[in-house]
């Protein structure tokens, strides 16, 4: 029992990981606003009409509606983009599996086709997740793929596509060489165009984000709301509505935030996705295929989450 007690404790004060945070200014606002009011009322009495529970009630159930309909909708585009990666991971291993049965690696140029299409692989999956988040990927990428091709890369509008081409590209060599049947080719071809398809899938998500006429809305409501808020509870809750008005003010704000963090999935904010460490998890797991040693270690939480 009291384990379990402090288990929940802790839940209850986290604040790493919350939302808090990052609406602590609005929180605090209503608060201070609430208790203005509350102020007031206690030393100039009926200075705020009671204007009644059941106006404010009616308010916030219809705003209550539209915030639950967009954390709806922002949490399917985040379950989204984690089945996407999710795909990735198993489209990564799968290939690479297709690669190392069925290529014949006793001599040089089947070890030299194995190595060439993992490194890619890997390069592809660390070129997704920066495109995805807009960084430079290169200290990532360059190191697998051949220097001959990192001129033309670097010149490349869309990196994760140009990878494609090129494992597309190394695919036709090995078909040409005659490394593994047509009906290898085909089914690693099929996994490829799997990648291809998440490659895009996300980047729809990342370029269509939720109507900014319907967000601006529930933003500005939601401020409305919390800020009339005191004025109607003042005359019946009396000292007690700082404390309501808090709590309510944390609902609705909190909701409001939490739905713009997962609106973007593929950030860097503790309730976005950890592409970091599932590119990560891709790379480990195709270099220790490949019988490397020298495999990078996990990526690790950082302030309890992973990045």
């Amino acid at each position: 029992m009291p384990a379990y007690f402090l288990e929940h404790h802790q839940i209850f004060f986290a604040l790493r990981g919350s939302i808090i945070p990052k609406i602590y200014p609005q929180l605090l606002l209503v608060t201070i606003l609430s208790t203005l009011i509350t102020i007031i009322q206690h030393w100039l009495p009926d200075s705020f009409p009671y204007y009644g529970i059941a106006t404010f009630t009616l308010l916030g159930i219809a705003l209550s509606l539209f915030l639950g309909f967009r954390n709806n909708a922002s949490y399917q585009r985040w379950w989204e983009a984690r089945g996407l990666w999710g795909r990735l991971v198993y489209d990564s291993r799968s290939l690479t599996r297709q690669v190392l049965s069925f290529i014949d690696e006793k001599d040089e140029a089947g070890q030299q086709a194995q190595r060439n299409i993992i490194y890619l692989t890997i390069a592809f999956a660390h070129a997704v997740r920066h495109r995805l988040r807009g960084t430079e990927p290169w200290q990532d990428i360059e190191r697998f793929v051949d220097p001959i091709y990192h001129d033309r890369m670097r010149q490349a509008k869309n990196v994760p596509d140009y990878i494609m081409r090129l494992m597309g590209k190394q695919l036709g060599d090995i078909r040409r060489q005659g490394l593994v049947s047509e009906q290898v080719i085909q089914n690693m071809d099929e996994r490829l165009t799997s990648m291809t398809i998440v490659l895009a899938a996300c980047e729809r998500i990342l370029n269509t984000p939720l109507p900014f006429a319907y967000m601006l809305l529930v933003h500005r409501t939601t401020y409305l709301y919390c800020i009339m808020l005191p004025f109607g509870l003042v005359a019946s809750l009396g000292w007690a509505t700082p404390l309501i008005c808090a709590v309510i003010a944390y609902t609705f704000f909190g909701l409001d935030a939490l739905s713009e963090e997962l609106e973007e999935p593929f950030g860097l904010a503790a309730n976005q996705l950890p592409l970091t460490a599932l590119s990560r998890t891709i790379e480990i797991n195709l270099r220790e295929a490949l019988g490397e040693n020298n495999i990078p270690p996990d990526i690790t939480p950082i302030d309890g989450y992973l990045p």
